[in-house]
């Protein structure tokens, strides 16, 4: 089945970047692709965090299913998680087009779609539904934990109000929620990372949801180093249990080949992989083990996911190299996770887990 969808990648890559997307998810949603059964993984990749098992640690990160539509598929193609969103409190219409940008000499992306979404009422609707066809507790209909990917709206935003009002629409559904307060591509939105702002928005959400899934917080790659010690303690005085590091970076490598090297927006892909491991590695250097950590940005390969793991994530996301190589990417990086456990030893990941810190 991930055959079929390979082969139909070279045609999907003649197509602007936005409607290769959208054909993407309208093949998942038919089944294009998808197994009937999901692969049952080795017990070897297998990981407990945020209270829950995982059988793999590989996610799919928030901005490939903005809406909720294709949980279920995803999870079905192997994922370990899927998350879906950012969905904000109304539907928006995001940026003017074009806003997404292939730059495959460096095997990147650039976006500035700016959160468009159909807003929270529809993608609540489809959580409620996937939660219902199969219901084993939160998030069982889709085979897999699933989480959802919080925003606020370019205008009329208040996110004291708006983030516990969200939460309060998919918190029957998930098993866990994520702020994002990272976008480059939301005008004041990164000052939402601040240590004070943040914990005035985790101290809203708490007023409001004494229980309530796992939370949390999606941090930016381009915070000055010396912000993340406090980023991360106000996160954990705040409540949260975890973080996602990192979203796209507006920084642009002096590397990079692409004549789309100047569009404005987050850069991810291959080019993030060198920040997103540095932060990785500050990040859990000052959460000391207090935390969840989904490390995210320029994964590719098994020993990628097994060197973040060696600097102290739980887990991982996949973005631009899925929407490189399509649902074949799952099992390969699997596979490659097998071979070198194997080869080296190691049993579990939990047995490497923070041994390169």
């Amino acid at each position: 089945m991930s055959s079929l969808a390979s082969l139909s990648l070279p045609f999907l890559r003649k197509l602007d970047p936005e409607t290769a997307h959208e054909l993407a998810l309208d093949a998942l949603m038919l089944g294009v692709s998808v197994p009937i059964k999901r692969p049952v993984d080795d017990p070897a990749l297998a990981t407990r965090t945020l209270g829950m098992r995982f059988s793999n640690p590989i996610g799919i990160a928030a901005g490939f299913d903005k809406n909720a539509r294709v949980m279920r598929p995803l999870a079905q193609i192997g994922f370990g998680f899927v998350e879906a969103g950012t969905v904000t409190p109304r539907p928006q219409a995001g940026n003017p087009k074009p806003r997404l940008f292939r730059l495959t000499e460096d095997r990147a992306v650039i976006n500035r779609m700016g959160f468009n979404n159909q807003g929270i009422d529809r993608f609540a609707v489809r959580l409620a539904r996937l939660h219902r066809t199969l219901p084993s507790g939160r998030g069982g209909g889709a085979g897999a934990p699933i989480g959802a990917n919080l925003g606020i709206n370019k205008t009329g935003a208040d996110p004291e109000r708006d983030y516990p009002a969200l939460i309060g629409r998919v918190k029957p559904y998930v098993n866990y929620i994520v702020l994002n307060v990272s976008s480059p591509n939301t005008p004041g939105l990164r000052g939402l990372q601040d240590a004070a702002r943040l914990k005035g928005i985790l101290d809203a959400i708490a007023e409001r949801h004494a229980e309530r899934p796992p939370l949390l917080v999606k941090l930016a790659p381009d915070l000055e180093n010396d912000a993340i010690g406090p980023i991360v303690e106000a996160a954990i005085a705040g409540g949260a249990q975890g973080l996602i590091v990192t979203n796209t970076t507006l920084a642009r490598p002096t590397t990079l080949q692409s004549p789309y090297k100047g569009e404005s927006g987050g850069l991810s892909g291959r080019p993030l992989k060198p920040r997103a491991t540095e932060m990785l590695k500050l990040v859990a250097q000052a959460a000391a083990g207090r935390m969840a950590l989904v490390s995210c940005g320029g994964i590719e390969t098994g020993a990628d996911v097994l060197e973040r793991i060696r600097l102290g994530a739980n887990l991982v996301q996949l973005y631009s190299a899925f929407a490189y190589e399509g649902p074949a990417l799952v099992a390969r990086i699997k596979r490659e996770m097998l071979e070198i456990m194997r080869h080296e030893g190691i049993e579990m990941l939990d047995d490497i887990r923070g041994s390169a810190l």
